[in-house]
């Protein structure tokens, strides 16, 4: 129930303004990287925006003018949405986005003060 409530919420269809794209995001030691599936977005149609704690990725998936009869459809086409919150302790200034086979690939890096370090044990 909670994830069809997320999807609503988050931009699907249903919701009225477009749908949401597919994301994975994954946490290294010096940065989290966001990767959306965005097969068919030229570059030039995406917008890639942070705004306080939120990334947020919006733009439009052109359709392709098409020779004959359609006579099924799976592929989404049209204006999406896909936003995330950002955890505390990220370099906002050093984000970086690169588009590639239909992933957008967003790279968050951490701040040097959200990065782990270790601490040395001394012995007494």
């Amino acid at each position: 129930m909670n994830d069809l409530l997320s999807t609503v919420l988050n931009g699907s269809p249903l919701a009225g303004n477009g749908w949401t794209p597919l994301a994975d995001i994954t946490e290294t030691d010096d940065a989290y990287l966001v990767e959306i599936d965005l097969p068919g977005v030229d570059r030039k149609d995406l917008t890639v925006e942070v705004a306080g704690d939120q990334l947020r990725v919006s733009g439009e998936i052109v359709e392709k003018e098409k020779v004959g009869w359609l006579r099924h459809r799976t592929r989404r086409v049209g204006q999406f949405h896909y936003q995330t919150l950002l955890p505390g302790g990220i370099d906002a200034e050093q984000i970086s986005a690169d588009l590639a086979d239909g992933v957008l690939s967003v790279r968050v890096p951490k701040s040097e003060t959200a990065k782990p370090r270790r601490i040395t044990v001394n012995a007494s």
